[in-house]
């Protein structure tokens, strides 16, 4: 559904985009996770041809979003950070515009006002004027436009931004039906938003993209934990003894002796600090993979802790 390949961006001294490619398979629900500047937003206005990138290419269901712009954007719903309502306008009278700027045949607009609404929950405000409206039925309001016309792509740039906790919750149970019917790709810098909303997660930084891959992938490790009842002498020195393993990571759990094992991606890590703490007569009380959150993925590549995660992908 969307294919980025190789794309610069640079505001006069700025670069904002370093070569980023990535694809988003129709039916995903992508999250674009990244600081505030990383070039998120830089990005999601190349796709939807709003900027016109320095090189590279980029392609919506197969149409250039430079050469074949008009049919690529037919194909897509865009919301920007600020949505682009007129507080004027009541809401029927906005998306019976934006119906009209859609071209989408007055006989056929009822219909597809009506599906949008619905859709959205704005059955009882469609009289009501934009500019009266809380800040969260604003938001409603300019997801209803993005998805008018029904589009096989739906392009969100920070959703939930300025939205109190309800009225964030709300949105994500709205995005999560619409994505029953389209391809999602949304950019936040907040990671719950991230693993609320979607399995595959692109984090950028710099603007370069540091990982592209399923969450399950960014949380899996090769690392375990083993947590003993008691102290016992020499451990780590024993665990080192173990083919593949790179260090020890001695720690207090609830007031047991842990330790993180880091070993170099060996599958039978688990097997053998089991078959070492018999052979050594430990008393373990939980030996388990070692699992992180979103959160320590995301630490690590900003801090530089970890190695860049570029290489994996979904």
């Amino acid at each position: 559904m969307i294919e980025v390949e190789n794309v610069f961006k640079s505001y006069g001294q700025v670069q904002a985009l370093r070569g980023v490619s990535f694809k988003v398979a129709e039916g995903e629900i992508v999250g674009m996770l990244g600081p505030n500047g990383a070039g998120k937003t830089t990005i999601l206005k190349i796709i939807t041809g709003y900027l016109q990138a320095d090189n590279g290419n980029v392609k919506v269901d197969g149409f250039d979003v430079l050469t074949e712009s008009l049919a690529a954007q037919s194909r897509l719903g865009y919301l920007p950070e600020n949505a682009p309502l007129y507080p004027e306008l009541n809401v029927q009278s906005y998306l019976k515009m934006i119906a009209d700027i859609r071209h989408i045949p007055p006989a056929e607009q009822l219909r597809y006002i009506s599906d949008a609404v619905h859709a959205v929950g704005l059955e009882n405000y469609l009289t009501q004027q934009i500019g009266h409206l809380s800040k969260g039925y604003r938001q409603r309001v300019g997801l209803a436009q993005a998805i008018l016309h029904k589009p096989r792509l739906l392009i969100l740039d920070e959703p939930t931004v300025g939205l109190d906790p309800t009225q964030i919750i709300e949105i994500r149970h709205l995005i999560k039906r619409l994505a029953k019917q389209s391809t999602v790709l949304f950019s936040t810098h907040i990671l719950p938003e991230v693993e609320a909303l979607c399995d595959r997660v692109i984090i950028i930084m710099n603007g370069e993209i540091k990982a592209d891959a399923k969450l399950s992938e960014l949380a899996t490790t090769s690392n375990v934990i083993l947590v003993l009842e008691e102290q016992k002498p020499q451990v780590e020195q024993a665990i080192k003894t173990i083919s593949g393993v790179q260090r020890v990571e001695a720690y207090t759990d609830q007031g047991y002796h842990a330790y993180r094992v880091i070993g170099d991606n060996n599958p039978h890590l688990s097997n053998a600090l089991y078959q070492l703490a018999i052979e050594h007569k430990w008393q373990l009380r939980e030996l388990k993979r070692d699992v992180r959150t979103l959160e320590v993925v995301f630490n690590e590549l900003a801090t530089g802790a970890n190695t860049p995660l570029n290489e994996v992908t979904a």
